[in-house]
């Protein structure tokens, strides 16, 4: 018996990464063609229609959203994507609220949440916002799988997993078999599900350090708005602020509060990048009670101030109409 048609729709806005799309393009395609049956069709949409620039400076052809109706609708953009016209989530709310099934990659969580359409479904972030996410969005449930699937939201955490979110579909209507093969047509090694956590850098380095200095970075990233000193951190490990900055300086050549500070420096920047905050206000969610300080610590790290940084990203994205980076 023929397979009815699976419409997804992709609704995309300028600056949007372009491995996300065809991540998951070319597994729906390439399971039509293995099935030899047309379960999958696809749309470009966007709010107006029209020509949209990829992050990789790629034109795409896009319909305006709206009819004919898709079965699911997934939103690729960067994290500041915002939308032209009320009509959009209007529209996204109304698809969901018929049946429809909504999902976002990488930086198109922001406007699939500002959407108002997840509720109290759990949201794959990518590390890479997650500071932003977090800032923008305090009472969400951010999520750090690769995948988070339910009924009528799904969300996936950058390219990669855009292609995980694919063979999921291509599972759930075609078999197992099916996913598997085109798995191994593109050299997948395996369909990751919604019980894996991404690999993040800063993580797998404190993954790398011995027992006792990674449960102080667990201790001192628990809440930045109000960090934990390193004397605080070594009490409550019981062991010596002597003993913890010899540890530290093993595995990283820095020492503890040198280490908490990066950590911290790289939040901030996610801030200031992907969010319209406040400077004085970043420096608070970070832990810093002086602007000053924390201005400061940011040039340190970055060779720039946080008014800089953000002005440089914003010059780029009203010169090229593309944000920095798009994942």
């Amino acid at each position: 018996m023929e397979q009815a048609t699976i419409s997804v729709g992709f609704l995309l806005f300028h600056g949007f990464p372009m491995a996300c799309l065809t991540s998951m393009i070319e597994p729906l395609r390439a399971a039509n063609e293995i099935s030899n049956t047309r379960t999958f069709a696809w749309r470009l949409l966007s709010e107006e229609g029209g020509t949209l620039t990829a992050s990789a400076h790629v034109d795409f052809e896009t319909d305006a959203l709206g009819a004919p109706g898709e079965d699911y609708i997934f939103v690729l953009s960067s994290p500041t994507a915002t939308f032209r016209t009320s009509a959009t989530p209007a529209h996204l709310r109304a698809f969901h609220r018929h049946g429809g099934t909504l999902g976002a990659v990488s930086g198109g969580v922001f406007p699939l949440v500002k959407a108002q359409v997840v509720g109290a479904h759990r949201i794959a972030v990518h590390w890479c916002y997650r500071a932003a996410f977090d800032a923008q969005f305090p009472d969400l449930a951010a999520s750090d799988q690769v995948l988070e699937i339910a009924d009528t939201v799904m969300t996936a955490a950058g390219a990669a997993a855009a292609f995980d979110l694919a063979l999921h579909l291509i599972e759930d209507r075609l078999g197992p078999a099916i996913a598997a093969e085109v798995a191994c047509w593109f050299q997948h090694p395996m369909m990751r599900r919604g019980d894996v956590v991404q690999a993040i850098p800063v993580a797998e380095a404190a993954t790398a350090l011995p027992p006792l200095a990674a449960r102080a970075v667990a201790l001192m990233t628990a809440d930045m708005a109000n960090p934990i000193t390193v004397g605080q951190a070594a009490a409550r490990l019981s062991i010596s602020p002597r003993h913890m900055e010899r540890a530290f300086k093993a595995a990283t050549g820095l020492g503890p509060t040198r280490y908490f500070r990066k950590i911290r420096m790289e939040a901030a920047r996610q801030i200031v990048l992907y969010t319209n905050d406040p400077i004085a206000k970043i420096a608070g969610q970070v832990g810093y009670g002086s602007t000053q300080t924390f201005a400061k610590h940011y040039e340190d790290a970055f060779g720039m101030t946080p008014a800089q940084d953000r002005k440089r990203i914003n010059l780029y994205r009203v010169k090229g109409n593309l944000p920095v980076p798009s994942l």
